[in-house]
């Protein structure tokens, strides 16, 4: 994982500039002026989005404000996905920066989950973990780690901080010598349809006649339709049979950081 460090620092401090602007219907004293911030791609709304509430909260009565949530081009924000996940989603061909509209009223129940406080994204954040590492090690890696261990990778994401993260993290990405890769990778392909929002199956890292899968493999079986054949050919020229490691699968939140 030490040759890769870098790439994981560029990663993780990945930023996308966003412009957040009050509905125009929400009830003010005066004026709302836009707030701008840059926003971590691996992190979540809810978790980085304190300033925005109170620069709004400023200009509104208390009597008119209610629980907080976003929307861009009238498709509401799950506070549940990483931030890149969706920006890549909605807003990846549209101009910076990104032009989210922020709502005190109107939640709407149909389209998004509660998020009472920080616990639920902590608790959203430890099941994935968990998940993906049921399929990796069969749960034994964070199995044997003690709550403090849980504690400190979910302080590292909370609070943007690479180094306290990784010291945790780079446990969850690593496997015995003599294995050869993960039991299975954990992803998820997310889509924009309503019928179908992410597929996801078991897939190994090594093929039955042991030649390693690459990426171009993984697409070409469970979204076939998505990839044109010659790009398929050129990810499997990227990878180059290379296998899935710590090094080529290395993700904060294994199935949803994009």
């Amino acid at each position: 994982m030490t040759d890769d460090k870098d790439v994981l620092r560029d990663v993780w401090f990945g930023r996308i500039p966003t412009c957040f602007t009050l509905y125009q219907d929400e009830i003010t004293e005066r004026e709302a002026e836009p707030y701008y911030l840059l926003l971590p791609r691996v992190s979540y709304l809810t978790l980085v989005t304190d300033k925005v509430k109170k620069h709004f909260q400023k200009v509104m009565r208390q009597e008119d404000i209610s629980e907080i949530w976003f929307e861009y081009e009238g498709t509401p924000l799950k506070w549940h996905y990483p931030i890149g996940l969706l920006f890549d989603l909605l807003a990846s061909s549209s101009a910076l920066p990104w032009n989210i509209t922020v709502h005190f009223k109107g939640f709407p129940e149909k389209d998004l989950l509660h998020c009472p406080s920080k616990d639920a994204i902590e608790a959203h954040f430890m099941s994935c973990v968990k998940e993906a590492d049921a399929l990796k090690h069969k749960s034994q890696v964070i199995n044997e780690m003690q709550k403090k261990d849980h504690k400190q990778l979910w302080m590292g994401l909370h609070n943007d901080r690479f180094d306290q993260f990784w010291a945790i993290n780079r446990k969850l990405m690593e496997y015995p010598a003599e294995e050869n890769g993960f039991r299975y990778i954990p992803f998820r392909i997310y889509q924009t349809t309503t019928e179908r929002p992410f597929i996801q199956k078991l897939f190994r890292p090594v093929a039955t006649d042991g030649q390693l899968h690459t990426l171009g493999d993984l697409l070409k079986e469970v979204c076939p339709s998505a990839v044109a054949p010659e790009a398929l050919l050129i990810a499997q020229s990227l990878h180059g049979g290379r296998k899935w490691t710590s090094k080529t699968a290395a993700e904060p939140v294994p199935e949803e950081i994009d």
